[in-house]
Formats: C-alpha cells, sequence, structure tokens
C-alpha cells in the first residue's frame, strides 16, 4: 500500500502518491485545492488509475508522519528537508 505491489500499481502507492501531492505544494494550499490539483495534474501527466479523496488523504497522512507536511491555520504547507530534521 505504502510502496507498490501485485495489486497497486507504482502510480497508486502511497508514496508516489504523496510525492505528487508535494508538487502540488510549490506555495501553502488548502486541502481542498491540493486535492483539485492533483486531479489535474495525474489527468495532465496521464495517469489515468483512478486515486480517490480517501486514498489522498492516506497519501497526506504518510507525508505528515514522515515530517514532508504540516497544517497551518487550515493551509498545507510543504516542509524543507532541513526544517524536518531539526525538529526530530
Amino acid at each position: 500500500m505504502i510502496t507498490p505491489t501485485k495489486g497497486i500499481a507504482p502510480d497508486r502507492c502511497l508514496l508516489a502518491v504523496g510525492a505528487q501531492v508535494l508538487l502540488q505544494l510549490d506555495e501553502p494550499r488548502s486541502v481542498s485545492q491540493a486535492w483539485a490539483r492533483l486531479k489535474a495534474w495525474r489527468s495532465e501527466h496521464g495517469h489515468y488509475a483512478p486515486v480517490s479523496f480517501a486514498w489522498f488523504v492516506l497519501a497526506l497522512d504518510v507525508l505528515y508522519s514522515m515530517g514532508a507536511v504540516e497544517l497551518r491555520r487550515d493551509v498545507l504547507v510543504a516542509r524543507s528537508a532541513d526544517a524536518a530534521a531539526l525538529e526530530r
């Protein structure tokens, strides 16, 4: 589920979807803005395997647990690698 398996394609595993979400967070965005941008990005780049909103939220959970994103005042913010390492 987090990584590709027999049943989960590489473009749908949570790490790949999480990376795609991070691409959308070039600036702070609301969850709904990030979701809309992710759907548009996947369509533009030929990723036609469906990703539900629940799967998107799971990808956000993975990113949060890794310290890659945080929610500040109801807005998703991508954290820099240096900031994540300093707070551990």
